[in-house]
């Protein structure tokens, strides 16, 4: 297996070593931005579920650190509100920093095949639960013990599989927030578990200076994919495109899980 964090950036390599793994990568983060860009979120479960069938789940979240903090930044911060928004998920956003925390060196120094198998069925339960389609609601005096514990099973998942995604969408999808402010909490909740899990990476070595450069290299096709993503938002129908994302996404879950499971 090419090691993905070294083998773009080591000049002494052949070309034809390396110019199939870069174009890889750098349709793998054209195709997230491209998602993001259309239906809000998708970037690291796209990006971890397909660079994960060509590396190690640890390498492939070192590449996702620079697009998608610069993504969600850039999804945050044109909306307003963002204060108060930051307020009310305090707490859930407190116990993500503590769940990658105390699950740190699980992604970098655990068994490869257990955190691929552990990436598909993030990615299972989280295209399962999209398909299908299930309302629920969280009321408001219920927040205060739920968003902390979501928030630290949230750190925990991500810890272990490098994917942000449960259960703190379906958690936030029931808070009843309209479609902006959604929008802006998913944002967030990403931008903050992609810090805790750039720390916990570095932490674990994992974060070398290549790592960064070839990080910040995959940002330039992250965003070309989310701006092309978001002016054909209303071309895409959104929810008809979620649902084929959400789809494509389940087989990709089940195939590694069957794959880190057997490994």
């Amino acid at each position: 297996m090419i090691d993905p964090i070294a083998a773009p950036l080591t000049p002494t390599m052949p070309t034809f070593e390396i110019t199939p793994l870069i174009a890889t990568i750098a349709f793998v983060f054209l195709l997230a931005g491209f998602v993001k860009g259309v239906v809000g979120l998708g970037l690291p479960t796209i990006t971890m579920g397909l660079l994960s069938l060509a590396m190690s789940p640890a390498q492939a979240a070192a590449l996702l650190v620079v697009p998608s903090l610069v993504t969600n930044v850039w999804q945050i911060a044109a909306r307003p509100g963002l204060l108060s928004l930051m307020r009310r998920l305090a707490t859930m956003l407190g116990g993500v920093c503590i769940g990658v925390a105390l699950g740190g060196g699980w992604l970098t120094r655990g068994p490869s095949g257990a955190a691929t198998a552990g990436l598909g069925i993030a990615l299972l339960a989280y295209a399962g639960l999209g398909l299908l389609t299930l309302h629920w609601h969280i009321a408001p005096r219920h927040e205060r013990w739920a968003a902390p514990l979501v928030g630290i099973a949230t750190g925990l998942v991500t810890a272990a599989t490098g994917v942000f995604v449960i259960p703190a969408v379906p958690y936030l999808q029931a808070l009843g927030l309209d479609k902006e402010e959604l929008v802006q909490a998913l944002g967030l909740s990403f931008l903050v578990s992609t810090i805790a899990l750039a720390l916990a990476l570095g932490h674990g070595g994992a974060l070398p200076a290549s790592a960064w450069t070839g990080s910040l290299l995959a940002l330039l096709p992250a965003l070309a994919g989310m701006g092309l993503g978001q002016k054909m938002r209303q071309r895409l129908q959104p929810a008809l495109f979620k649902k084929l994302f959400l789809a494509a996404l389940l087989t990709l879950g089940v195939y590694l899980a069957w794959r880190g499971l057997g490994a």
